[in-house]
């Protein structure tokens, strides 16, 4: 956990601390050192989410509403790295967000390829985990659809 205004998820993306009020911030400060006392992740993924959901439903919000705050993506996250720990998930990588932009902006991945010029033998090879696009040919690609690669600090 960040000591300053925001958490840093796995991803290297800040969860900003900012706004939260006291009570919201001994939350986030308790799913934290709960993580790390008791980093079995079945045990701290029941904790965090009935802590987070119950202290949420007292403020009146709905389920929806409160899978929007910083508290909720913070326990996730941290049940998340959990899991990783314990070998039951892998750290998420480039091709997670690779094969996200697919699935929310084109229909099929032939059409992704089409607008890439990435081939579709590569690119399911890619998306299986057995091969890895070289970082030009990914930017290149990635410029043909309007995007960028993005460089983010690593999680802790």
């Amino acid at each position: 956990m960040n000591r300053t205004k925001a958490h840093l998820d796995l991803k290297g993306q800040p969860i900003s601390l900012e706004g939260l009020d006291a009570e919201e911030l001994q939350l986030v400060k308790d799913l934290a050192e709960h993580a790390e006392a008791h980093p079995d992740w079945n045990e701290f993924s029941n904790f965090w989410m009935a802590r987070v959901g119950g202290f949420y439903a007292a403020r009146g919000l709905s389920r929806q509403a409160t899978q929007q705050t910083a508290a909720y993506r913070i326990g996730s996250d941290l049940a998340s790295r959990l899991a990783i720990r314990a070998g039951l998930a892998r750290p998420p990588d480039y091709r997670d967000e690779l094969e996200n932009l697919i699935h929310t902006r084109f229909r099929t991945r032939r059409e992704f390829c089409e607008a890439t010029g990435i081939s579709e033998d590569m690119l399911s090879h890619v998306l299986a985990k057995r091969k890895h696009l070289a970082i030009n040919t990914l930017v290149e690609a990635l410029e043909r659809i309007g995007y960028t690669l993005h460089i983010a600090p690593m999680a802790d």
